[in-house]
């Protein structure tokens, strides 16, 4: 592996570990599944069914089922597709959106406390990082499709 794939690699395990703890760390009373696919909706804003099943890597059958679920606690709802009569689009709603700043709001509890024993370097590290992180997201939604 060369030094930009390792890197590429240890960025990605080493996210995805932190939100992995958090998650499971975190009381909230969604589900993982349903809190994912909360975070996709908001992520993708209005989709149809088939674009979220791509990004969620599952069937739209599978995609479909989790949706009607969201929408059945009033977290999505579906819009007609101004471009498709024959399609729809799948957005949250503002009760959807509540309840994904929740399940933020106690996945960050989850690291609050260890977050207060760094100093101000630390701190400013960090936000350093996640500056870095935004950046590469942005260069990487302009170069790499969805």
């Amino acid at each position: 592996m060369n030094p930009r794939e390792t890197v590429a690699n240890d960025l990605l395990r080493s996210a995805a570990r932190l939100s992995r703890w958090a998650s499971r760390l975190a009381a909230f009373d969604v589900s993982y599944a349903q809190a994912r696919l909360l975070a996709l909706l908001d992520e993708l804003g209005p989709a149809r069914v088939s674009a979220l099943a791509e990004a969620d890597h599952c069937s739209q059958p599978t995609m479909s089922t989790a949706l009607q679920r969201l929408e059945s606690q009033g977290w999505a709802q579906r819009v007609p597709d101004p471009h498709d009569a024959r399609a729809s689009l799948l957005s949250l709603t503002p009760a959807g959106r509540d309840a994904l700043e929740e399940i933020r709001r106690a996945r960050a509890a989850v690291l609050s406390p260890t977050l207060t024993t760094l100093d101000d370097a630390e701190v400013a590290r960090l936000r350093d990082a996640v500056a870095a992180l935004d950046d590469l997201l942005h260069r990487a939604a302009r170069t790499i499709p969805n």
